[in-house]
């Protein structure tokens, strides 16, 4: 292959130094309906506030572009995951905060992600009880689950594997939300990414 990575005058550095912030990925993984999305819109509204530069990759929204023709096949699912990753690793190269909420089930899946994206990957697991996801059931998913009309569906018929270096947020109430974006926002000050 006759491919070259071309170094530019402008460095990840330059980027971070007029942003007053470094490029880092905050990857939440979770089941659906346990409240990443929610967390991450607030989050983003908080950073904002604080003058940060940011951007939410969501698993809904990269599948209605980015990875379109991707199916939910194993192979597919990895490969959506894949692809997300390489573009976090751009966005954090322009010096961007990048959110991300995708319920990414399997270790192999996240550590991939972490090795792509290099060190200011963050983890977060949004650790939400099943039957709390149910009830909220925004897209009726669990429902069709259940009844057998989705196969291999995380949670019910598929396994979701516990992260064991994610932070881990509870998100069983409303009142959970305040308090998991100052998680997160007194992590990345903690790290000096803020």
């Amino acid at each position: 292959m006759n491919i070259t990575a071309h170094n530019f005058k402008i460095t990840k550095s330059d980027r971070e130094k007029i942003k007053n912030q470094k490029g880092c990925t905050i990857w939440m993984s979770g089941l659906s309906g346990s409240g990443k999305s929610t967390i991450a819109n607030s989050l983003e509204t908080t950073l904002y506030s604080f003058n940060n530069h940011t951007y939410i990759l969501d698993g809904d929204n990269t599948r209605l572009g980015l990875n379109k023709g991707l199916g939910f096949s194993e192979e597919d699912r990895n490969e959506n995951l894949r692809r997300v990753a390489e573009v976090c690793k751009l966005m954090n190269d322009a010096g961007l905060i990048v959110i991300c909420s995708f319920i990414s089930p399997f270790e192999k899946n996240r550590q991939l992600a972490k090795e792509i994206i290099g060190k200011n990957f963050i983890e977060f697991f949004v650790d939400t009880d099943l039957s709390v996801c149910e009830e909220r059931d925004p897209k009726g998913l669990y429902k069709k689950a259940r009844l057998g009309e989705i196969k291999d569906f995380t949670g019910i018929s598929s396994p979701f594997e516990f992260p064991e270096n994610a932070i881990v947020l509870k998100n069983n109430v409303e009142s959970d939300l305040d308090s998991n974006v100052k998680i997160i926002i007194s992590h990345l000050q903690n790290k000096n990414l803020i």
